[in-house]
This record gives C-alpha cells, structure tokens and sequence, in this order.
C-alpha cells in the first residue's frame, strides 16, 4: 500500500482517483460478476482510501465507497428496500490486526469478557429471505446495502432454502445468508460450456466466456432472467445470521444460529462458540490450513460478538459493523501476464503446455509457472499469449490458469500452437485421433529418458529413494543411465564423484536400488511408464501375465479379455512390448533379478467376488488406500469413478464429486460401518440394511 500523501492536494488528488477506481471494479465484481483484480488488489485500494480518509477526514463524502457496500441494482430485476442495511465487514489479515479489532471493540464496551462466534467466510453471493407466517415471500440480494436484486423466484429453485418453515418461528422476520456454488458443479459448468465453445468454434461463433470461480459463477446463475435456468445451476445456500425479527428471539447469536436450523434452514455445521480472542485464533490457524477439504470455496473466518444486544452498542462505522469483522486468508487467485506458453516433454512423450508468468504471489507462494493442461484446454478456455490471466492455486496443487481477463486485450496478444517438432529431439510430434494428446515418438528422447529414470524410482513404482528429478538429471547427463535396466548396473565407484559427501552417499543410492528388486510386480509395471497404464492397470496386468518376464509375450486380443483393459490400453501395451529397445530394458531387468511373481490371494473366489466399489472421502480407521487393498484382497474391484457399473460408494469425511455422481445414478452408499461389515460378511451383511 502506498503511502499516505504529505499534502491536502494530493490527497486530494489519489482520493478522487481510488473513489473512481473502487466504483470501476465495484460495478465489475458486484453487478456484472466480471472482476478483473483480485480480491487482495481491491483490498489494498480500499485500505489506501480508508488511510487517506482517516487523515484528512473533511475528503470523506457521503458516496466515498467507504461508506458503501458495492454496486447498484441491476435494472432487470425490481429494486428492494432493505428494511435494515445488509453491511460489509472489516478484513483483518494478521492476528495482530484481529487483536486491534477485539481491542476497540472492547473499549466501547468497556470489557473484554465477551464470547465470540466463527464462521467459515463462504465466497458467495450475500442474500436476504423475508418469512411471513413461516412461508418464503421474499428473497433479495445485497446490491448497494441499501436497496437489492428482488431475485425471489430464482431463490425458490435453490433446494437449501426452505420454502415453509418447520416448529414454531416469528411472525415476520429476516434471514440473511450466502448462495454459493459447490466446487465439483461449478467445474462441471466451465466444462459444459468449453464443450459449446468447441461446437460455437466450428460454426464461427465467439466464444462464451468461462466463470472465473464459484462465486462469479453462484452470482451469474441467481441473477437469471429465467428461473429454470438457475434450477439447472448447483447452488446451495447457508444462512448465517438473522437480520429484522417481529417477535422474540435468543440474544445470542451462536443460539439464534441453533434456532434457525431447527426451523430449516441450512446453518453451516462449522460455527463455533470461543470464551475469548486467545480461543479463536487456535481456530483461525485450523482453517488456514483445512479450507481445502470443503466442498466449497471459503476466503477467510468470520468473527462475531456473541452477544446480539453488543450489536447496538457498538454500531457500524461507514459500511462495516463494529461487532464484526473477517480474518482474509492469502488469496487464492490472482492476475498477472502471460509472458509465454512453452512446453515440457513428460515420460510417455506427451507434449504438455504451461505458462511462463510475470511474477505473483498466489495463496501465499510465488507463482512464476502454471500448468495449462492441453492445447485443447488452452483453446476451450480461449488463453492467448500476452493476456492478462487469472491464476489460482489451492493448497499444495500445482498454479493453473483459469482463464483470460479479455476485457484488458489489447489486439497484440497471439494465439498458441503446438509446436510440430519435440522441443527436445526434434522428432515430428504424433498427434493420437481418440485423445487430446500430441507426443513425441521417438522413446529415445532424452526428456522422456529423464522422466521415466524420475518416474522409475518414485514411491508409487520402485520406491527408490535418492533417485529424484535431480539425480536423474545427474545419471542421464553424465551417461551413467540411459534407461532404467542401467540403474542395476550402477556401482559405488561410478557414483562417488557425484557427491562431495562421496562414499556414504553413493553407497546408500546403490544399496536402495538393489532393494527395490523386491517390490511388487504391479508397481514394476508401473514403474516402466507404459502409456495409459496407471496403477490400477498394472495391478489387472500383473494379475494377467503372472511375471515380469510374462510380459514380453502378451498380444492385445487377449488383454482385451480382460475386465478393465481395453482396446486403447491393450494395444498400447503391446506396442510397447514389441519394441526392440523395450524387450531388452525387461530382459535386462529379469537378469538383474527384477522379476517379481503375482499371485491371486488363496481360497478362490473372495466373498467380494463380482462386486465394483468406489471408495470417497476420509475414512477414519484405514487410509483409502489400505480400504481399496482389501476390496482387491477380498476379490472385489476397485472403481476410479462412479458409474452405472458401480455397486457400491464407500462415502467417507467430506466426499465430493463422486457422492454427486452416485446420487444421480441412484448408486448405494456406504457408511465406513458398513463398509467394514461388508468386508467381513460380504453382501449378506447388507442385506437387513
């Protein structure tokens, strides 16, 4: 934030141009759902007029968006008086500002003993219902604070708003709350509409624009002119506080919050009720770290006094509530330049874009490169090279780019092709008819040499510890491994010169290798980086052959008899088999004693035996992956995704897409009870159930 200015006329000055500016991206972000800054660059627009206000309070003005909410109603739709303002909140972003704000809220009410509830801050669209007689009359969204959207008939279409109230209720009262849109449905939504710019592309159409996240996306659907298209559109929607009420009510808001779930509404199931500060910032720190588990996008932890007769104590001041205020975590999103679109050759030769950025701090990390996926998905989402572009990253996943801001083109910005020759080798690329994929064909290359060397000795195939992306870079550049049958071949004296520790860690690297002959053939197969032959793949191929040396004689009509191979994989696999220099790395490996045996677990047919599972969420006695074993060790298969092949769903903690699927399909769903009951009696087990 910059400084604020040493002189009346230039504070002047920067007021007026920040006013002009907020107003800009207010319109954008509340009206039009088309932000083109981030939520962390309009916070610091905003902090630098409220500094400005603070020290030269006679530049306030009576429209100063410090005063405000945001945009004005959309003509469309008939304007609704709020019978009580709908109010921002503050932002706190560090525990020292959240103990400044407890502080000042403590002085007005002359004691610092007071509870507090928090919330999860969804990132949605800020709503208000009005209940008459305990039936839905009203429902308007936030517009300017003062005067809203009358979206009434939309919200009757949203199936977490309760259309008549259940128990005893007010008689005429006001709830206020967050329509939001899950993080599978609006995924699926950006897909639905890549897919039609494909079909638009073809007929010469422009393109639609992609939703830049859920909320834009929660945003645009209630603000439908047509109804039946919100009812198409996945939201939800949270009440998280009561607005005006005729007639009594609980003077706490964690009970009101109680009270309201008992007449139907949708409370969020976080709330939770602090003693004090030093409670609620254990608190805050856990949601830092679990927000990524949501099925919803959260942007920060809302912090209210508990007390609702407080409230009135202690009043707004401008747009923002002094009972209240909101802890922000580090944005998830951001924009910056698209410098360049350049492209990275993986282990099977496919050819994958990725963004060369300007620069970014993105959820608290410095992003400089994002994955673009495919040319298909550089395409679908219309991405040119020069665009400004809004890049997110969520928790630990690699940045991506969501998709251009093309209100900020210029006419300079240039499409991306991929290129026609392996930016390595300089092979002609292949471009695979049934996939989106373009690969380099030539398995010599020396980037798919490296990969696959990095690959090979990663935990889910060889468990080779020391043999990371760097090492392998070492043992290819300095001719030591050309393929991965060289590693069994490598000796303490070849690798010595590599370390100046020498001897210790050279000997620890040779003895990992050696070890990892040992291990299981599924994860062998794996380990070979065989094209469209994940883990799962190579556990039914390892079932198949029997033994390492067993694949060198597989042909593709007979896997193809196999359940869960098909004609893709199958002929696949036997075109990498029947490749000389591929034949010799699994020769090779056999003599070097990498030759593991498969066997069916002992007994015959398990009493899962005919039986497709899928396993979602967080299990709290087994890890999935420990879940999925002992459906395989039972004889039961383990599904990837929900399909009408699916006999069962395993639903676990904070299950996502798949719980969806099933729920469309009309799949049945496992408790973890239920599931362990299954695996020690079988079906029967569910049969009273």
């Amino acid at each position: 934030m910059r400084e604020v200015p040493k002189t009346q006329y230039e504070a002047r000055l920067r007021s007026e141009e920040l006013r002009s500016l907020i107003n800009y991206h207010n319109r954008l972000y509340y009206e039009l759902n088309q932000p083109e800054i981030s939520d962390e660059v309009y916070d610091d627009l905003m902090n630098e007029l409220r500094a400005i206000e603070a020290a030269y309070p006679e530049l306030i003005t009576p429209d100063s968006p410090t005063q405000r909410v945001g945009g004005a109603p959309l003509p469309t739709f008939e304007v609704v008086e709020h019978r009580l303002p709908l109010l921002s909140l503050s932002n706190c972003f560090s525990e020292e500002e959240l103990r400044a704000w407890h502080r000042r809220a403590a002085e007005r009410l002359g004691s610092d003993a007071f509870a507090l509830v928090t919330e999860p801050k969804i990132d949605g669209l800020a709503i208000a219902l009005v209940y008459e007689r305990g039936r839905f009359v009203q429902g308007a969204t936030r517009g300017d604070g003062y005067h809203g959207e009358n979206v009434t008939e939309n919200l009757r279409t949203i199936p977490t708003i309760p259309k008549q109230l259940r128990g005893s209720y007010p008689e005429r009262f006001e709830v206020r709350g967050e329509v939001y849109m899950p993080r599978a449905g609006f995924e699926a939504l950006n897909e639905a509409i890549g897919e039609e710019n494909l079909r638009r592309e073809k007929e010469g159409k422009r393109p639609l624009p992609l939703y830049a996240n859920p909320r834009n996306a929660a945003a645009g659907a209630v603000r439908q002119k047509d109804p039946s298209v919100t009812a198409s559109r996945p939201l939800a929607m949270f009440t998280y506080q009561l607005g005006w009420c005729e007639g009594s009510h609980p003077e706490s808001h964690y009970e009101i919050l109680g009270w309201l779930r008992e007449m139907g509404f949708n409370v969020n199931p976080e709330a939770r009720l602090h003693a004090g500060l030093d409670d609620v910032l254990p608190r805050v720190a856990w949601w830092g770290q679990e927000r990524e588990r949501l099925e919803y996008d959260i942007d920060g932890v809302v912090i209210k006094i508990d007390d609702t007769r407080a409230w009135d104590r202690l009043g707004a001041v401008g747009r923002e509530p002094r009972w209240a205020t909101a802890y922000k975590f580090p944005p998830q999103q951001r924009t910056t330049k698209l410098l360049d679109i350049q492209v990275n050759v993986g282990r099977t030769g496919v050819l994958t874009p990725f963004a060369v950025l300007e620069p970014v701090v993105v959820g608290g990390a410095r992003v400089s490169l994002a994955t673009l996926h495919n040319e298909g998905d550089i395409r679908r989402k219309d991405i040119r090279i020069g665009d400004t572009v809004i890049v997110q990253r969520a928790g630990e996943v690699i940045p991506q780019v969501v998709g251009p801001v093309v209100q900020l083109r210029t006419g300079e910005e240039r499409e991306f092709t991929m290129p026609e020759r392996c930016p390595v080798c300089g092979t002609p690329v292949s471009r695979d008819p049934d996939q989106a994929a373009v690969y380099c064909p030539n398995a010599s290359c020396p980037a798919q040499q490296i990969r696959l060397i990095e690959h090979f000795g990663s935990r889910a195939a060889m468990d080779i510890e020391g043999l990371g992306e760097k090492m392998a870079i070492q043992l290819y550049q300095q001719g030591l491994v050309r393929n991965v049958a060289d590693l069994y071949d490598l000796t303490v004296e070849q690798l010595r010169p590599l370390w100046k520790s020498g001897t210790k860690t050279a000997e620890a690297l040779v003895r990992n290798i050696q070890a990892s002959k040992g291990r299981p053939l599924p994860n062998v197969l794996f380990a070979l980086g065989i094209r469209h032959v994940g883990f799962e793949t190579a556990r039914l191929l390892a079932e198949h052959i029997g033994s390492l040396a067993g694949l060198l004689d597989v042909k593709a009509d007979e896997l193809q008899q196999v359940e869960g191979i098909g004609p893709v994989v199958a002929a696949s696999i036997e075109s990498w088999v029947q490749r000389p220099e591929n034949r010799a790395i699994v020769e090779r490996l056999v003599a070097a004693g990498v030759n593991p045996t498969f066997e069916k677990p002992a007994g015959g047919a398990g009493p899962l035996e005919g039986l497709t599972i899928v396993v979602t969420g967080r299990l709290e006695r087994m890890s999935r992956g420990e879940a999925e074993d002992a459906i395989r060790a039972r004889g039961g298969k383990v599904g990837s995704s929900v399909t009408t092949a699916t006999d069962f769903l395993v639903v676990g903690a904070d299950a996502g897409s798949k719980l969806a699927k099933a729920e469309k399909l009309g799949t049945r769903q496992l408790t973890e009870e239920e599931f362990l009951a299954l695996l020690e009696r079988g079906p029967a087990a569910l049969s009273d159930a």
